[in-house]
């Protein structure tokens, strides 16, 4: 019976094995593809088919998006709007957490209705487009912070944490002469690491990829994020396409190719830099209540 067991046990773990090696490469493959590409000439990207090694190894491509002028400052903007926009989002939602969390606030159940509400039902662009005319918030660089605060699925996370703590620990926090704020500030926030960590890095993520709303509610250049200027290269990049040589020009596709998967790259490397640092904190939170005792 061992035997078998043991039989059994080494033909799961080698078709385990099997299947984890070939998702991993579905996986790898193509990000290794836009990678060595970004770096290959025009005239080794105009063979097309899969590069596994850079054709040409050059970083002209890197170069032509880089010459924009207006990159730095893009740049900034993202890195500002990402921290302070996955900052001030993980704040407002560990308040409202704090106060829902707590069975003697008054009106909870009308609160906790409002916010499934916002769950499942939205405005819509205009009417949404509206709101945020009326509050002056176009053209401005707070259109970015202010509509994203609040996510009532980050309160949810976080009311649960909340609610994990003892509540011993808090009634003697009260009796040594603590405020709420210090309770919330010294206490309830130390002790949620792993989510608030969890809600930054997918708040964060979020922000840097965003350029919709710098396409519906940005007119001026100076505010427009690193995603929005990669969206205007990639759109000038496909237009001179289609005009150079009514798009028989192979040489110049495989250059705006190029151009297009350098931009991935520049905007991906952040995240890829950022993710390990917080990945401890990140597995922290999302397994946090898997397992009950």
């Amino acid at each position: 019976m061992l035997k078998r067991t043991s039989k059994e046990n080494g033909k799961f773990y080698f078709f385990n094995t099997i299947i984890l090696v070939l998702f991993s490469l579905l996986i790898i493959v193509p990000v290794w593809n836009i990678l060595v590409s970004s770096v290959s000439s025009s005239s080794g990207l105009a063979e097309n088919g899969l590069v596994l090694w850079p054709k040409g190894f050059t970083l002209e491509n890197y170069r032509r998006v880089l010459s924009d002028a207006s990159i730095p400052r893009a740049f900034g903007i993202s890195v500002l709007k990402t921290v302070i926009g996955a900052a001030s989002h993980t704040l407002f939602c560990a308040v409202v957490a704090y106060g829902l969390s707590k069975s003697r606030l008054m009106g909870r159940s009308i609160y906790t209705t409002m916010g499934v509400i916002t769950m499942y039902f939205g405005g819509g662009m205009i009417p949404t487009y509206l709101l945020i005319k009326s509050l002056g918030l176009l053209d401005t660089f707070w259109v970015y912070i202010i509509p994203a605060l609040f996510s009532y699925y980050d309160v949810v996370i976080l009311m649960n944490f909340f609610r994990e703590i003892p509540a011993s620990l808090e009634e003697s926090a009260k009796i040594d002469g603590a405020t709420e704020m210090q309770i919330f500030l010294k206490i309830f926030l130390p002790l949620t690491k792993p989510a608030l960590a969890t809600i930054i890095l997918f708040n964060g993520v979020g922000q840097w990829n965003d350029f919709m709303t710098t396409k519906l509610y940005i007119t001026k250049e100076y505010l427009y994020p690193l995603q929005m200027k990669i969206y205007e290269i990639i759109v000038q990049s496909n237009l001179s396409t289609m005009t150079e040589s009514g798009s028989t020009d192979v040489v110049f596709q495989a250059t705006t190719r190029g151009v297009q998967l350098a931009t991935i790259v520049i905007t991906t490397v952040p995240i890829l830099v950022i993710y390990p640092l917080l990945q401890k904190h990140f597995i922290g939170g999302m397994m946090a209540g898997a397992v009950k005792e």
